[in-house]
């Protein structure tokens, strides 16, 4: 049980990569005004924020294979399932954390959930003992 549980949470949670990928491509709006990753602290001045934005889609949706490649994984009883969530999970936050804009306000809005969820995965990921 606790395996369907925990893939299909994999899954999801890639799933929502691609919400925040076609937020930063400017697809559609998750939130009227959400506006992450402008005005990014490292890449924005770098690249502008037309080209921070397409690297940003493209890194989101190779997280987003990742963990549902990684929740397949675990349906499948694949070994390494573990060290590609975890991989997953650690690219994931270092996404948010690059192509953050170094503001504290609206950090739900780029991306502050996902690492606290992304740290959680981790924990589970380590101490979980179950090999399926």
């Amino acid at each position: 049980m606790w395996t369907i549980l925990m893939g299909i949470f994999l899954i999801l949670h890639g799933m929502v990569h691609l919400l925040y990928a076609g937020q930063s491509g400017r697809f559609f709006e998750l939130r009227p005004g959400m506006t992450w990753p402008d005005s990014s602290w490292l890449f924005s001045k770098l690249l502008g924020d037309p080209v921070t934005r397409l690297v940003v889609v493209v890194l989101l949706a190779l997280a987003a294979l990742g963990y549902i490649v990684s929740g397949f994984g675990l349906f499948l009883h694949q070994s390494w399932w573990r060290l590609a969530t975890v991989w997953t999970a650690v690219f994931s936050s270092t996404i948010f954390l690059l192509f953050w804009d170094g503001k504290v306000q609206a950090l739900d809005e780029k991306g502050g959930v996902g690492i606290l969820l992304n740290l959680a995965i981790i924990v589970v990921v380590i101490i979980w003992k179950q090999t399926s």
